[in-house]
């Protein structure tokens, strides 16, 4: 029997449905790749009016205060200067459930926050841990259609979820995370958060480095048992929610301590790993962690409607002296945030009071649209188009980030190959570096998961992976996935 073709939504066969379009091997995705616009595009609309992803969220205001001197990577002004204060918003919340599931769910949890900068607000949207479970977005919409709750049942099913990690072996490093004991924190507050993605900074004399970003929160990391878990999701739900606000009311206010993870960008393209996966870590050993500044949150918000659940955060809001780097899952979220806000909330989101600038003025030709206002007009008589000859606002010629060279032939590609760039490594690393007990608690949760799944050859193909990662790793898993279903 031979398979259906894969098509697009105008029904022309789908050539390549794991790789997205790149400007030569590594290089950043084109606009021309009709098949990844039209699955994000489509992803974005599947919902409304709650988010599609990380729909369930608290937030809070804060601050970020500058500790330490980083001016030698990167110009950005909020980094300047040593002892420095920028106001902000963080945006926590849980993934893959809708708005009315419970906090304390073994899920990743978003950690999104909003720089209001003197050159316009910078959005850092990241998690609470370092790599994710896919590194091309391309296939962003199938892994979340795996984990949603499925359209006949209407609830989340192990054969969903584990069949599509069982074909997506990069995924193993994350499911390591997930699964053990930081896979469920007691609170927002008792966690660390990550910008996951690899980005770039820029200094003023225009050299490039890549970083990554490391919350560490400064209440010590706390996590739950799924037994703990699930007693306090069913008698409270909104735990996490709560712990937040009330903590934040008390003048109890949550920190963290910001570090990066820097690398000259000549150190790129012979490191060990691919360091634009974000299914990868790089070692602390090879690129120590680097203080940067404190992060406070100290205020409430008085509407939780209209600040968290109308708060945008978009990677693609960028200030000088930092910007993407040719992170594939990256690269596709320049796009998918943005434009999952423009449906969700209009595209005059930007104006709401929780996303719009604070300590400068936004000042573009952008016009009308839903929920247009006076705020739209920019003035009675300003023109709406660019260049003019009326003192509108003009270009700086001045670029945010330093280009990137690319080359080689357009088309879809695999990620470029790195020394240790296989699916396994890092997954074998991190449970290498677990104790017994920890161990133990890794394989239960995995097993008990596992062990629902219908079909043998799903669970043998998850099976693999584990093996592949560490063989006491897989051995484990595979005796207590027999165990269960032999009961």
């Amino acid at each position: 029997m031979s398979k259906r073709v894969l098509t697009t939504e105008s029904g022309a066969p789908v050539a390549d449905n794991q790789n997205s379009a790149s400007a030569g091997i590594g290089g950043p995705l084109l606009l021309q790749d009709q098949h990844l616009l039209e699955k994000l595009a489509r992803f974005n609309r599947e919902r409304i009016p709650e988010r599609v992803v990380h729909a369930r969220g608290s937030g809070a205001y804060g601050y970020f205060e500058v500790t330490d001197d980083v001016t030698d990577f990167t110009h950005a002004d909020f980094l300047s200067t040593v002892g420095k204060r920028t106001e902000l918003f963080l945006r926590f919340s849980t993934v893959a459930d809708s708005l009315g599931g419970a906090d304390a769910v073994r899920d990743p949890r978003g950690f999104a926050v909003k720089f209001y900068t003197e050159q316009g607000n910078y959005d850092l949207v990241g998690n609470n841990t370092p790599v994710f479970f896919i590194k091309d977005p391309i296939k962003f919409p199938d892994f979340i259609h795996s984990q949603k709750r499925d359209p006949f049942t209407g609830r989340q099913e192990p054969d969903n979820v584990w069949d599509f990690w069982a074909h997506s072996p990069e995924a193993t490093h994350q499911v390591t995370w997930l699964m053990g004991d930081r896979g469920i924190p007691a609170s927002y507050r008792h966690m660390n958060g990550y910008g996951s993605h690899t980005y770039q900074w820029t200094n003023a004399e225009g050299e490039a480095f890549f970083v990554k970003y490391h919350f560490k929160t400064n209440q010590g990391v706390r996590s739950l048992s799924g037994e703990q878990a699930a007693e306090l999701a069913g008698r409270n739900p909104n735990s996490h929610q709560t712990d937040l606000l009330q903590a934040i009311e008390r003048g109890v206010n949550p920190s963290w301590t910001l570090h990066v993870q820097v690398m000259p960008a000549a150190d790129a393209a012979e490191y060990r790993f691919n360091p634009f996966d974000v299914t990868k870590v790089w070692p602390h050993g090879d690129y120590p962690l680097q203080r940067v500044g404190r992060l406070v949150l100290d205020r409430n918000p008085d509407n939780v409607f209209a600040e968290v659940e109308q708060a945008a955060f978009s990677p693609n809001n960028f200030v000088p002296g930092i910007g993407p780097s040719p992170d594939k899952m990256l690269q596709g979220r320049l796009f998918a945030y943005a434009d999952a806000h423009r449906y969700r909330l209009g595209v005059n989101h930007t104006l709401l009071a929780v996303n719009a600038p604070k300590a400068t003025t936004a000042q573009n030709y952008g016009r009308d649209g839903f929920m247009a206002s006076n705020a739209t007009s920019r003035g009675r008589a300003a023109k709406n188009y660019e260049p003019n000859s009326y003192d509108g606002p003009t270009e700086t010629g001045r670029a945010l980030s330093a280009p990137v060279s690319v080359n080689g032939y357009t088309g879809t590609h695999e990620a470029p190959q790195h020394t240790k760039d296989d699916d396994f490594f890092q997954a074998g690393e991190l449970y290498r570096l677990m104790s017994s007990e920890e161990r133990s608690r890794l394989v239960a949760n995995i097993a008990g998961g596992l062990a629902q799944v219908s079909r043998d050859d799903v669970i043998e193909r998850n099976l693999a992976h584990f093996h592949a990662a560490d063989p006491e790793y897989g051995r484990r898993v595979e005796e207590a996935v027999h165990a269960l279903r032999e009961d």
